[in-house]
């Protein structure tokens, strides 16, 4: 009789194992869709888009709208493609990223290794601004841009989003840092080790989940950042407010398939981080509730 009751219950998993996952690919493929209609209508000829069925598979197989999409050439009446402002972002990206992870390192270092009078108050302070929505601070930004001379620069979109960045790494590293034994760094402290040795050679070695964290996250939201790189990049745009312009600027026919693929290329960066480093995202997650 037990054995009976083991195999039904066996079978019983199984059978809502498998109901499970089907239920997960139909969810992925549904999410999947947009960027399947995307591909297929970036290899197609104009044509073959307005006066075809969007879903079907190209007839006629072409890499014009690619290459119109990224490289100065035009089709119809498109205006110039994303190549010159894909370095305009990897230059405001690279450094941003950078400068807000290694000062939310420093940050959470302090305010759990470092603890002083009002910490609890400054953490605070720098969490609530990681909820101050981003149409509020674009006229102080602008003011104080102007003022340090940074306006429609690449290092002014660099300052905007190291500023906005760091609560959100403060938060992560230090939730991180909390759990880790405050013993190892009072003992590194009476070996006559300081406050720089401490973090580089016992905390930095262990941060690479946390980092990871924080670098996916502010690489994300940097590259597709779109209302600061339109309210103060000028002629430094970066690639978001580049594809707006160039949907933006079509006249008469829309060509559909170039847009498709620039949006592709815009997205390109960002699906091959967390494609690469997507499980590690999760695992740093994961660590820093925990040991938070």
């Amino acid at each position: 009789m037990s054995a009976i009751r083991h195999e039904t219950a066996v079978s019983t998993g199984r059978t809502a194992r498998v109901f499970l996952y089907l239920v997960l690919v139909l969810f992925a493929l549904f999410y999947l869709l947009p960027l399947y209609v995307m591909g297929v209508n970036s290899v197609k000829p104009l044509p073959e888009i307005t006066g075809g069925n969007m879903m079907a598979l190209p007839r006629a197989w072409t890499l014009e709208p690619w290459r119109a999409a990224w490289s100065s050439a035009q089709i119809g009446v498109q205006p110039t493609g994303l190549k010159p402002y894909f370095l305009n972002s990897i230059l405001m990206v690279v450094p941003a990223v950078s400068i807000s992870t290694i000062v939310g390192a420093l940050n959470g270092y302090i305010l759990t290794k470092w603890r002083f009078r009002g910490a609890d108050w400054v953490f605070g302070l720098m969490l609530f601004s990681c909820f101050i929505p981003f149409q509020i601070v674009l006229i102080p930004m602008a003011l104080i841009l102007g003022k340090l001379g940074l306006a429609g620069s690449i290092p002014g979109l660099v300052l905007v989003h190291v500023v906005y960045g760091i609560g959100f790494t403060t938060l992560y590293f230090r939730n991180y840092y909390a759990a880790f034994p405050t013993e190892l760094v009072r003992a590194a402290m009476i070996d006559g080790a300081g406050f720089f040795r401490i973090f580089w050679r016992i905390l930095l070695p262990v941060s690479g989940p946390i980092a990871v964290v924080s670098v996916i996250w502010q690489f994300t939201n940097i590259w597709n950042d779109f209302l600061f790189g339109a309210s103060f990049g000028g002629t430094s745009q970066p690639m978001t407010v580049a594809l707006n312009n160039l949907v933006q600027s079509s006249t008469g026919v829309k060509e559909y398939n170039v847009h498709f693929a620039a949006a592709i290329l815009a997205a390109l960066p960002t699906l091959a981080v967390y494609v690469v480093a997507g499980r590690y995202f999760v695992r740093g997650l994961m660590a820093g509730s925990v040991k938070g």
